[in-house]
């Protein structure tokens, strides 16, 4: 179901993840993304999210969620990620979430991050080095993403 997602993390929906209707909130699966979005940077070698992103780390920009199908407990979830579009200072990463019991994506969702520099608050260019294994774990060269793209709440 998850073909073309170099890195998939499997989840298993926990019974707090739901709401008052009986299925898994809205939230939880940009939680869900946020894990698979993690397990994505610490492949291409990169510390966890932390004092060392300092100088040079990134940041959430913007996300998005298309909600296919509920998740109910209990299940669990494989969750997707990749880059499909790099930029200067930015990458365009896509997420998909796939109900184990279903058999189907249930949600699918986009995030672009901003390479950042914490201390000054400011964007800064992408690091050469992260480029180069983004390309590496997707194996293939990606579009550019233009600059402010998908941008309505532009970190300046």
């Amino acid at each position: 179901m998850l073909e073309g997602y170099p890195v998939v993390v499997d989840i298993v929906v926990q019974w707090g993840d739901m709401d008052c209707l009986g299925h898994v909130n809205n939230i939880v699966y940009l939680q869900y993304f946020e894990t698979a979005r993690i397990e994505y940077l610490m492949r291409l070698g990169l510390d966890p999210p932390g004092p060392k992103w300092r100088d040079a780390g990134l940041i959430v920009a913007s996300v998005s969620c298309d909600y296919k199908l509920p998740v109910v407990f209990p299940d669990s979830v494989s969750v997707g990620a990749r880059v499909t579009a790099i930029g200067e200072n930015r990458v365009l990463m896509q997420h998909a979430t796939a109900s184990q019991k279903l058999g189907k994506v249930v949600a699918e969702g986009e995030v672009i991050l901003v390479s950042y520099n914490y201390a000054t608050l400011r964007p800064v260019p992408l690091r050469s080095d992260w480029r180069d294994a983004i390309l590496a774990l997707e194996g293939q060269e990606l579009p550019a993403l233009p600059p402010r793209a998908r941008l309505s709440c532009v970190v300046k």
